[in-house]
Formats: C-alpha cells, structure tokens, sequence
C-alpha cells in the first residue's frame, strides 16, 4: 500500500478519511463548486469558483485579467477544498451535534490550458457541468472569447476525502434520556426554470426540463 503523505492525514478523525479514487471523484461530480486557498505576499486568499472533474483533472476558468487567475497561473501551490452537507446530527446532548458531510481536499499547482482546442473542450466541461447537456444548445462561443478566457487544471494526485454518515453516536448513559435525536436531511436540488422576459414565448429546452 502506497504511503499517504503527512498533509492529507486529518488531524482529527482519521478514520473518516478515504483515498479511494471513485469515492474522490463521485463527490467532485456531485459538486458545483470549489474552494481555491492560496498565499501572496505573506497574505492568505480563499476563493470560490465553478470547476468541472475530467479524468485526473480538475478544471477551472477565470478572464484573462483576473488577479485570482494571475496568481494561480505562475504555479503557486494551492489548497483545493470541496463539501456537501448531507444531514445535520441532532444528539442528545450538545457535545455529540455534528453534521454527515463529504468533502474533498486536493493539493496542487495550477497548469495553464495553452492549446485552444483544449481549453474550449474544458469550457465545455464546466458549462455542462454547471448547465447538463446546454453545451450544444447555446450560441457558440467566439474564438476571441474562448482567448479571453484563461483555463487551468489541477493535478488530482494529492488528493484525500472525508465523510460522516449516520445516527448521532451518544454516550450510553444518555440514550434513555426523553430527548429527541436523529438526523435532519439537508438537500441542495435544482428548481423549476424561470424565463427571463426575452425568453417567455420560447419553449422550455430539453435539457432544462432534465435538469
């Protein structure tokens, strides 16, 4: 079995860590979402941003103008945090409250997309991701949008995940205690499209109506 390096330990909970490549890249695809940390100057910076997984890959993108994006693109290391909150864990008492999550930590450099073709099938990922199936629905991009737009990927080498699922775990001498506990589900879906006005006569899409 390989060695897990030190950083992609928990320090709290170990147990709840996994490593395991599908379980890490089903909780990528189930989120919209991530979380870039990094350091300039002496000066901490943590951004949230649209990304989208392609094989070992995490891909996101940003105006060529953009500091975030400047930053990033010189290859300095960053610290790529993702969550979805499943449940909140009522105990019976206050100490055992906790939530029931998936997460991800990943830590990498960013590598600029230089090739155009690659970086328009990237932007294709993030869009689908974000939207399924509204790639080929849409206006094509222009190809000085596609040039305006800096892409960068992510290595998934150093990557860990963490989850909690499950009842509340109370002390035994609590369990007889008259007070409730359990879970209660928290869930993130997608809602029913709403037209902006120059859209009310146009039909709703297919893959709208799939969303």
């Amino acid at each position: 079995m390989a060695t897990i390096p030190n950083h992609l330990v928990p320090s709290r909970l170990a147990k709840r860590a996994d490593y395991d490549k599908e379980t890490i890249n089903t909780i990528l695809d189930d989120a919209l979402f991530c979380t870039i940390s990094y350091a300039v100057d002496n000066k901490p910076f943590s951004i949230p941003t649209a990304f989208a997984r392609y094989g070992d890959k995490l891909y996101i993108h940003g105006s060529v103008g953009s500091h975030f994006i400047r930053a990033l693109e010189t290859g300095i290391p960053v610290c790529i945090s993702v969550t979805l909150m499943d449940a909140l864990v009522v105990a019976k008492s206050a100490f055992h409250h906790s939530v029931n999550y998936r997460s991800v930590i990943i830590f990498s450099q960013a590598e600029k997309v230089e090739e155009y073709a690659k970086k328009a099938e990237a932007l294709m990922w993030v869009v689908n991701k974000i939207v399924p199936n509204s790639w080929d629905y849409l206006r094509p991009m222009k190809e000085n949008e596609v040039r305006k737009t800096t892409v960068l990927s992510f290595s998934l080498d150093e990557a860990s995940a963490k989850l909690r699922s499950g009842m509340p775990i109370d002390d035994e001498e609590d369990m007889l205690l008259p007070i409730w506990s359990g879970l209660v589900p928290l869930e993130t879906k997608r809602g029913t499209p709403m037209p902006d006005d120059s859209s009310i006569a146009i039909g709703l899409p297919a893959h709208l109506k799939e969303a």
